[in-house]
C-alpha cells in the first residue's frame, strides 16, 4: 500500500495510490497521515478498503497534482550521519563506532517535488538521497529483534545539507541540515509488505541530468532495526516520527573538485519501490 498526501501547501489531504497510479481520497476515512492513523490497526483497516469505493482525485500525482510530505506534522525528524561505509570513505571520515544522530527541524519538511530555495549566503548546499523510516508504534528502549514491528512504512528523503554551516561554523551539524525545504519526504509512504528487503534497496540521485549517487542499502553500517533500537534509548519514539538513515556515496562534498548546488540545478532522486522526487533549485530569496 502506498499512502500519500495531496493538495496545495498547508491544505493537503490523505490519499492512497491505486493500481492505475491514480490518487484515491482518504479524507473520509482518516483525518491525515499522522499519529493514530499510522498505527498497525489503522493500516490494516486501510489495507482492507477497496480503493475503487474511494473518491477518485482529479489529476495525476507528480504530473499536475502536487504531493505534500507523505507524513503530516512528524513529532520528530531524526537523522543518521555517515551510515554507509563507502560514503564515510569519500568524506575522509572514519567509520563510526556508534550511529551518529542529529536532528532535522520539522519545519524543513517539504513535498517531494517542491522547489528548494538556497539559503542566503549558501555556498555548499549538497544532496543526499536516503531511506526514511516512518514510525507507526512508538516506544522507548525498543528491543532490536522487535524493532521492525514499530515501522509503519518507508519513504524517500533528500537530506539536503549546507556543508559550510554543518561543519565549518562550530557546534553541531543541525544548523546546516534544517533550512526550509531541506527535508523533502515522499512521494509516498510505502508499507513494509510492498518494500520488501530493506537491506538491498537501490538508491540513486541525479543532478541536472548527471548521475551522482548510485548505491544500495546493503552497504549500511547500522541497519534499520539497530537504528530504531539505538535511537529509542535516548528518546521516546512516537507515531509519525521519521528516521532518515544516511546516504550512499556520490555527494558533492566527496567529489574532486567539490560540486555544490546552484540556482538552476534540478535534483532527481529515487529508490527501489519508493518512487522518485524532483526538486528545482532556486536562488536565495
Amino acid at each position: 500500500m502506498k499512502l500519500l498526501r495531496y493538495g496545495e501547501k498547508g491544505q493537503e489531504k490523505p490519499g492512497l495510490l491505486d493500481v492505475d497510479g491514480r490518487v484515491r481520497d482518504l479524507s473520509g476515512v482518516i483525518g491525515d497521515l499522522s499519529g493514530e492513523a499510522l498505527s498497525p490497526g489503522s493500516l490494516r483497516r486501510l489495507a482492507a478498503l477497496d480503493p475503487a469505493t474511494l473518491p477518485l482525485v482529479e489529476g495525476m500525482p507528480q504530473a499536475g497534482l502536487r504531493l505534500g510530505s507523505c507524513v503530516a506534522r512528524p513529532p520528530k525528524f531524526i537523522a543518521i550521519g555517515l551510515n554507509y561505509a563507502d560514503h564515510a570513505a569519500e568524506t575522509g571520515a572514519p567509520v563510526p563506532a556508534e550511529p551518529i544522530v542529529f536532528s532535522k527541524w520539522t519545519s524543513c519538511i517539504a513535498g517531494p517535488d517542491d522547489d528548494v530555495t538556497l539559503p542566503r549566503g549558501s555556498v555548499k548546499t549538497d544532496w543526499e538521497v536516503e531511506l526514511g523510516v516512518v514510525i507507526g508504534t512508538g516506544g522507548s528502549y525498543i528491543d532490536e529483534a522487535a524493532a521492525l514491528d514499530h515501522v509503519a512504512g518507508y519513504c524517500l528523503v533528500n537530506d539536503l545539507s549546507e556543508r559550510a554551516w554543518q561543519a565549518e561554523r562550530g557546534g553541531t551539524w543541525d544548523k546546516g541540515k534544517g533550512f526550509d525545504g531541506f527535508g523533502p519526504a515522499g512521494p509516498w509512504l510505502v508499507t513494509p509488505d510492498e518494500v520488501g528487503d530493506i537491506d538491498a534497496l537501490r538508491l540513486w540521485c541525479e543532478v541536472s541530468g548527471k548521475m551522482m549517487q548510485d548505491g544500495s542499502t546493503e552497504t549500511m553500517i547500522f541497519k534499520v532495526p539497530h537504528l530504531i533500537a539505538y535511537v529509542s534509548q535516548f528518546l521516546t519514539l512516537e507515531p509519525g516520527d521519521i528516521i532518515t538513515t544516511g546516504t550512499p556515496p556520490g555527494v558533492g562534498l566527496g567529489m574532486t573538485p567539490q560540486r555544490y548546488l546552484v540556482a538552476g540545478d534540478v535534483v532527481r532522486l529515487g529508490g527501489d519501490r519508493l518512487g522518485t522526487q524532483t526538486q528545482r533549485i532556486l536562488a536565495p530569496a
